[in-house]
């Protein structure tokens, strides 16, 4: 990589893409440095980080837009691309690989086909993908009529305006993504006695079908399950009990020290009131999300297919082994298709779902060439 003639910045290509309700910049590995300390002051850089406003570079102010997705061509047997997805925090210095994105996976293979790493096939072009992060699977299908990428489409996603081309996602095996396994625990439900300033016992259900997430009854903190984003970000006495909750469950879920790490997620769940299986409000882990991510939503509805979480005697779930879940949001619900095995309906051996995705942005993003050097 080299700077321009007229400026001491160097400009490297990426595009900014919406994969479902996140953003981000995409990069092709090898337009990187190879060096992942170097590599991650590049992105703090790129993306305007530690600044609450971003003010200096792509990231949106809100940790759902911050968010960086790297691919390349995979060299596992089977699997087309790999994709390691970077999590920033608009007013922190981490960089954080350790955990899953569904909605930026939703962009990869849109990237992928933009940038030439494989070839667009007639209809449709369904590509697996590896998320290095945690080594989960899964076959991504984006829509290529004429071999020709389709971004327009008639698929609507909650927390997106518009409607776009639909992008399937069918997940392989995603139980124990970071955790040891799906009930790290070794239970569907756990009584948890949070130590403190403010001591309580609480019962949770403690669960990684994709993503690390506390499951608990929003009644149980003194909650309804259906107030607005706006009313949870501003109590920080629930705030705090969560994260309270958070760190002592951290061990627990093989997680160790949570204090630094963006997971596990916490979520209250609640009885559904717009026609769904569930209602939640998840925090990710300190912000309330505006809508729900893809395996938070996986994993919130497979915890609604296990019979004694506490979910039970809330949710609404339909019979048969294979079965559609609606999560509920505060910007609408999510649906996720689940197969139960015929032999052992308590493990679900598959999670599917629809996103949609599409480049916003291509260029190049430009950073000092001090960072770049390491300097």
């Amino acid at each position: 990589m080299t700077t321009h003639d007229h400026s001491d910045l160097v400009p490297v290509p990426c595009i900014l893409m919406r994969g479902g309700t996140s953003r981000g910049p995409f990069f092709l590995e090898s337009e990187l440095p190879s060096d992942p300390a170097l590599r991650d002051r590049f992105l703090l850089a790129a993306m305007g980080s530690p600044d609450k406003r971003q003010i200096d570079g792509l990231g949106g102010a809100h940790p759902l837009t911050s968010k960086v997705g790297i691919v390349r061509r995979s060299e596992t047997p089977g699997v087309d691309l790999d994709f390691l997805f970077a999590q920033l925090q608009p007013d922190k210095d981490t960089v954080d690989t350790s955990p899953n994105c569904g909605n930026m996976l939703a962009a990869v293979l849109p990237f992928a086909l933009e940038r030439g790493l494989l070839p667009v096939r007639q209809g449709a072009t369904t590509a697996r993908v590896l998320t290095l992060n945690t080594g989960m699977q899964c076959d991504v299908t984006v829509q290529t009529p004429g071999s020709r990428l389709q971004y327009t489409g008639e698929a609507r996603i909650d927390g997106v305006p518009g409607t776009a081309a639909p992008i399937t996602i069918d997940f392989l095996d995603t139980a124990g993504s970071v955790c040891p396994s799906l009930l790290p625990s070794g239970r569907v439900l756990d009584r948890i006695d949070v130590p403190g300033a403010a001591p309580f016992t609480i019962e949770a259900t403690l669960i990684d079908n994709g993503m690390p997430m506390v499951l608990v009854r929003a009644a149980d903190l003194g909650m309804t399950g259906y107030e607005d984003v706006a009313d949870l970000n501003a109590n920080t006495m629930l705030k705090a009990k969560l994260e309270a909750l958070r760190l002592a469950v951290g061990p627990v879920m093989g997680l160790g020290d949570v204090t630094n790490k963006n997971y596990p997620k916490m979520c209250l769940v609640a009885a559904p009131r717009a026609g769904g299986s569930i209602a939640t409000r998840c925090f990710i882990p300190h912000v309330c999300h505006e809508a729900i991510g893809v395996l938070a939503a996986v994993t919130v509805a497979t915890a609604c297919v296990l019979g004694d979480s506490v979910t039970a005697g809330i949710a609404g779930v339909p019979a048969g082994l294979v079965k559609t879940v609606s999560v509920e949001h505060p910007t609408g619900e999510f649906s996720v298709e689940l197969e139960l095995d015929k032999d052992n309906p308590q493990q679900v051996i598959r999670a599917a779902l629809l996103r949609t995705a599409r480049p916003i942005m291509r260029g190049e993003v430009l950073v000092s060439q001090d960072i770049w050097r390491g300097e």
